[in-house]
């Protein structure tokens, strides 16, 4: 199975991966680990991908293609993979269907995990961690047992200044705006697959395997 993991932040896109890898048996592949593994490896790209962070910039797209390039020739793919934060944009969906043709490899589905903002905002901004020991709780689905302290260590529960609703609302737009464009443009190849991503983390994994049933080779 080759196949790509699109939807909103909130989404649950990260616990799905893991989920959906281990079934297929197929590497989970992060742009955020391929960075971290390239910049500690010393590698060519990494420092020229670090030239780039380090002054506070945005990676340019040819450095994330070529790594996710280095990444796909790999031996651990030859049976598929799970892409999660790539491609972003078109031209990276474009690089990508020319790097997998030349491989023979193409995608046998891309997976979007759709859900209401609504949900999202709840979500994220729901979501606590102890200043003291790092535990996480959430005020809908993990509420401690006494409001703003930590059920382990008594400590002060705050909230992370990217889970703020405004924060979150940028965020989704944000999303809607560059990604919108390649699931469109997924769709027009036949690869989209929609689901639902409300649930709990099992019923939404067996509904993702079950949509995907037709797209396995």
């Amino acid at each position: 199975m080759r196949l790509i993991l699109v939807g909103p932040p909130g989404a649950g896109k990260g616990t799905q991966a893991v989920h959906l890898a281990a079934h297929y048996a197929i590497p989970h592949i992060s742009t955020g680990d391929i960075f971290r593994a390239n910049i500690k490896g010393g590698t060519e790209l990494g420092k020229l991908a670090m030239s780039y962070t380090d002054k506070g910039e945005l990676v340019p797209d040819s450095v994330t293609n070529d790594m996710v390039k280095d990444r796909l020739n790999e031996a651990d793919v030859a049976n598929g993979f799970l892409l999660d934060g790539y491609p972003r944009n078109i031209f990276q969906a474009e690089v990508l269907r020319g790097i997998l043709t030349e491989k023979q490899t193409p995608l046998n589905a891309v997976l979007e995990l759709a859900i209401e903002d609504a949900l999202i905002v709840a979500r994220l901004s729901g979501r606590r961690t102890c200043k003291d020991c790092q535990a996480s709780y959430h005020l809908l689905f993990e509420k401690p047992a006494v409001d703003g302290k930590c059920d382990k260590c008594g400590g002060e529960l705050s909230q992370r200044p990217d889970d703020s609703e405004a924060v979150i609302q940028n965020r989704l737009t944000v999303y809607a705006e560059q990604t919108a464009p390649i699931i469109a443009f997924y769709r027009s190849e036949g690869l989209l697959v929609t689901i639902a991503a409300e649930g709990d983390v099992s019923e939404i994994t067996s509904r993702a395997i079950s949509a995907l049933s037709t797209k396995v080779s």
